[in-house]
C-alpha cells in the first residue's frame, strides 16, 4: 500500500462543485484511450501514482488469457491447521483462500501496476484532487453468493464493522473515515480525517465487503466453520475442520464477465489440503496429490525434484521472474524484552550470523543476502548515498540514522566462507564489551547485574530449525546461550500475537507502493497492539515521521526518498539480522496445471491459471 496528502480542504463545497472536481481529478487520474469517454459517474480505475496501466473499456488484463478453458480441480498443500472461516479477526487460525476466494473487495488490483485499482463492486470512483475522500459509485448487478444485492448499506456495515471488530489493520486505517454519507442505494461517500493519508481512496477500495443482512457486530468477531457468503467467484463446498478446505466457482457469480476478471477464476475446484509435517507435504505434491507448489527451500529446489516424473516432464519446474521487491526476511529481535534493548547488542548479534557459510552449506548456494527492507528495487537505500530531499528529512532526527546508512557504505558483514567467521566475533565482541559484557566461566555476563546474555528462538515449523541450529551454534562459542523451542502452529501464533518471545524468523513482503502496512509494522502505536506486525516492538520517532512522510508524497521523486529514508533508520536500528531471498520466485507443476504465456510484474498468480484436458 501507499501514501499521504498535504492538507484535506477545510472547506466542504456545494455538491455540484465538488462533483466537477471529482470529473476533473478523475481526468487526470486515467487517459483517455481510443476517443472513449469516461463513465458518467467517476473514473473507472485510481492509480496511486501517475495513470492506470488500462484505460476505460479495457477487455483484461494482459497477464490473463480470456481463452483459458474452465474446469477441473487444483489441489494445493499447506502446513499447519485451521480452525476458523473467519479471516477478518485476530482469534483463530483461518482456513487458506476464503479471503482470496471467497470475498471481494469493492475494487480490483491489478498486478502489472505498483498500486492501480480497477472496478469491480464499486464500478467507478470520483476522488477530489487533494484526495480528501472518496465517492464509490456500485455496480447495480453486484450480488452475494445468496442472490441478495449488494448496497451502499453492505459497503457502510463492512467500513464500521471491521473498524470497530477487525484486525488492527483495518482498524488503524479506517478509523480515518470521519464521515459516511449515503447518496443512494448504489453511491457511499467516505470522508477521512486532516492526516493527509493519500493512499485512503485506495485503502478503502480494498476493503473487503460483507454481507449486512447475514451479520451483526456482535456475530462477526466470532471464530465460525459454518460457511460464509461472500459475493467473490467461489463458495465453500466442504469443509473437514483443520484438515481440508474445498472452494467450488459459483456458476452464478455475477462477476464472471467483468474485465478485471476474465481469463482468471478458471478452476471448477480449489481444494487445500492440510499437513502437520512440511516433509510430508513435499512427498504428497511428489506422489501427485497436490498439483502445484510454491517452492522456498533451495535445498529441496536443487535436488529434492530430481525423480522421474520431473525428469520425463510430468512435474514442471519454474523460476519465475518478478518486478516485486524481496522484502525483509529476517530473525527479529522483541526489543520489549529487556535482553535486546541495547543496540550494540542487536549489531554484535548481527555480526555473528554466518551467512556465507549458512547459503554454501544449508542452501547450495542459491540464495543472496538481504540488505535493505526494500531489497531488489529502487526504494532501497543500500549502496546509494542519501540524496537532499533524504537529508532534510531526517535533518530533525540526528542520530537515527548511522553516518555509513546515510552515505550508502553500510554493508551487511562477510564472512570467508568458513564455519569460523572469526574476523566478525571479534568485532561481535568488543560491542559486547562495550555494553557492559564480559566472559566469566564460559558464559557471556553483564559485568553489573551478573546476568548471562541469554535468549529463546521460537520457530513455528522444523523447517526453520537447520538455519536456527547453525546460529545456536556459533553464538555458544562466544558463551551465549541461545536456546531453539519448535511449537505447532496454533501455539505459535497464539503466541506472535501476544508478543511472548525472544526472536522469532520472520518476513516483512514488500510492493513497489509500500504505504499504511508500515504503520502496522513499525510505527510506534502498533508497538503494544496486539496482533500487530510489529514484531520487534520499534517505537522510534524518526520512523513514525518517514511513515508520515511518504504517506503523504504527491510525486514519484518524494515518495521515493521517504521510503529510502525509512529504510536507513530501520537498518540504522539494527532490529533484525537480515537474512537472505531467492532472485526469483520457486513454483512447480505437474504437466496438466497449465499457466497465461506472460507473467504479471508481481509474478506466480494461481487465479490465472488453469487445467489442461479437464484432468
Amino acid at each position: 500500500m501507499t501514501r499521504r496528502c498535504p492538507r484535506p480542504a477545510t472547506r466542504r463545497f456545494a455538491r455540484s462543485t465538488l462533483r466537477a472536481i471529482a470529473v476533473f481529478s478523475a481526468l487526470l487520474l486515467v487517459p483517455l484511450s481510443g476517443g472513449s469517454a469516461l463513465p458518467a459517474e467517476g473514473s473507472h480505475a485510481i492509480a496511486m501514482h501517475g495513470t492506470p496501466k488500462y484505460g476505460p473499456g479495457f477487455e483484461h488484463f494482459d497477464y490473463a488469457d480470456p481463452r483459458a478453458p474452465k474446469g477441473g480441480r487444483v489441489v494445493l498443500g499447506q502446513t499447519g491447521s485451521f480452525d476458523t472461516l473467519n479471516p477478518f479477526i485476530i482469534r483463530g487460525e483461518p482456513a487458506a483462500g476464503v479471503r482470496e476466494w471467497v470475498y471481494e473487495t469493492l475494487m480490483a488490483r491489478g498486478f502489472d501496476e505498483p498500486f492501480t485499482m480497477y472496478g469491480l463492486i464499486a464500478e467507478t470512483i470520483d476522488v477530489p484532487a487533494d484526495r480528501s475522500s472518496v465517492t464509490f459509485h456500485l455496480n447495480p448487478a453486484a450480488r452475494f453468493s445468496d442472490g441478495q444485492p449488494i448496497t451502499a448499506e453492505d459497503v457502510i456495515f463492512s467500513m464500521e464493522t471491521l473498524r470497530e471488530r477487525g484486525r488492527p489493520n483495518h482498524r488503524n486505517s479506517y478509523k480515518k473515515v470521519v464521515r459516511t454519507e449515503r447518496l443512494s442505494d448504489h453511491s457511499v461517500r467516505f470522508v477521512f480525517d486532516a492526516s493527509g493519508d493519500r493512499e485512503m481512496p485506495l485503502i478503502m477500495a480494498s476493503m473487503p465487503v460483507l454481507p449486512r443482512h447475514l451479520l451483526t457486530a456482535e456475530t462477526f468477531d466470532r471464530t465460525t466453520l459454518t460457511p460464509p457468503v461472500g459475493s467473490g467467484p467461489y463458495i465453500i463446498a466442504a469443509v473437514d475442520p483443520g484438515r481440508s478446505i474445498t472452494y467450488k466457482r459459483n456458476p452464478d457469480y455475477w462477476g464472471r464477465d467483468l474485465p478485471v476478471n476474465r481469463g482468471r477464476f478458471n478452476f471448477d475446484e480449489i481444494r487445500y489440503e492440510y499437513f502437520r509435517d512440511m516433509s510430508v507435504q513435499f512427498e504428497a505434491f511428489k506422489s501427485g496429490v497436490l498439483d502445484v507448489r510454491t517452492e522456498d527451500d533451495p535445498k529441496l529446489w536443487a535436488s529434492g525434484y530430481d525423480i522421474p516424473a520431473h525428469r520425463d516432464g510430468r512435474i514442471i519446474m519454474r523460476e519465475i521472474e518478478t518486478g516485486l521487491p524481496a522484502g525483509m526476511s529476517a530473525l527479529a529481535f522483541n526489543i520489549r524484552r529487556p535482553v535486546f534493548q541495547d543496540a550494540r547488542v542487536r549489531r554484535a548479534l548481527l555480526l555473528l550470523f554466518n551467512f556465507e557459510w549458512v547459503n554454501k552449506t544449508l542452501y547450495h548456494g542459491l540464495y543472496k543476502r538481504t540488505e535493505s527492507f526494500f531489497e531488489r528495487s529502487s526504494l532501497s537505500s543500500a549502496g546509494r548515498p542519501a540524496d537532499q530531499r533524504e537529508r532534510e528529512l531526517l535533518a530533525p532526527f540526528p542520530g537515527a540514522v548511522l553516518p555509513e546508512v546515510m552515505e550508502g557504505r553500510y554493508r551487511m558483514p562477510v564472512s570467508d566462507g568458513t564455519g569460523h567467521n572469526r574476523e566478525n566475533a571479534r568485532e561481535a565482541f568488543r560491542l559486547f564489551k562495550e555494553a557492559g559484557y564480559v566472559i566469566e566461566s564460559g558464559r557471556l555476563v553483564h559485568k553489573d547485574t551478573r546476568r548471562p546474555l541469554e535468549f529463546e528462538i521460537l520457530a513455528g515449523s522444523a523447517v526453520q530449525q537447520r538455519l536456527m541450529a547453525s546460529y545456536v551454534s556459533d553464538l555458544a562459542k562466544l558463551g551465549i546461550a541461545a536456546r531453539l523451542r519448535v511449537v505447532d502452529s496454533a501455539q505459535y501464533q497464539s503466541r506472535l500475537k501476544d508478543y511472548d518471545y525472544d526472536m522469532i524468523q520472520t518476513a516483512w513482503p514488500s510492493s513497489l507502493s509500500p504505504g499504511n502496512e508500515q504503520v502496522f509494522r513499525w510505527d510506534s502505536r502498533t508497538a503494544d497492539t496486539p496482533g500487530s506486525f510489529n514484531f520487534v516492538g520499534v517505537k522510534n520517532p524518526a520512523v513514525d515521521a518517514m511513515i508520515g512522510r511518504l504517506l503523504e508524497a504527491e510525486s514519484e521523486e518524494d515518495f521515493t526518498s521517504a521510503v529510502r529514508a525509512l529504510d536507513r533508520v530501520l537498518l540504522s536500528g539494527h532490529y533484525v539480522v537480515p537474512l537472505f531471498h531467492a532472485s526469483r520466485q520457486w513454483v512447480a507443476n505437474w504437466g496438466q496445471v497449465k499457466s497465461p504465456e506472460r507473467f504479471a510484474l508481481w509474478g506466480y498468480n494461481l487465479d490465472t491459471w488453469w487445467i489442461d484436458g479437464q484432468k
